[in-house]
């Protein structure tokens, strides 16, 4: 099953995004640069072998809803996320505000 519901980050809106799979479940905040997800995202990937794509995201683990994943460190961030002042150990409302 796949929700997608509007999330207020201060005066914008970004999407949460449930992916209910067997055994796992995939959950993002996207907006239309960039996003935060949970553990099963590989910064690695995308800072390594996808680094042409310049892709924003960061990463944050342990998280079963989106609103944990709201509140949690960013456990992990890519290069462009980087460049545009998201760093790890920052709150994911708070990275999402800076991707806007």
């Amino acid at each position: 099953m796949i929700t997608v519901d509007p999330i207020r980050i201060g005066d914008q809106i970004a999407l949460g995004i449930v992916v209910k799979l067997p055994k796992t479940t995939l959950i993002a905040v996207a907006t239309d640069i960039g996003y935060i997800m949970c553990g099963a995202l590989d910064i690695g990937l995308l800072n390594e072998r996808l680094k042409d794509r310049e892709i924003i995201a960061a990463r944050a683990v342990g998280v079963r809803t989106l609103e944990e994943l709201l509140a949690a460190p960013m456990e992990s961030v890519t290069y462009e996320a980087a460049k545009r002042g998201i760093v790890p150990g920052m709150k994911g409302s708070d990275a999402v505000s800076l991707m806007f």
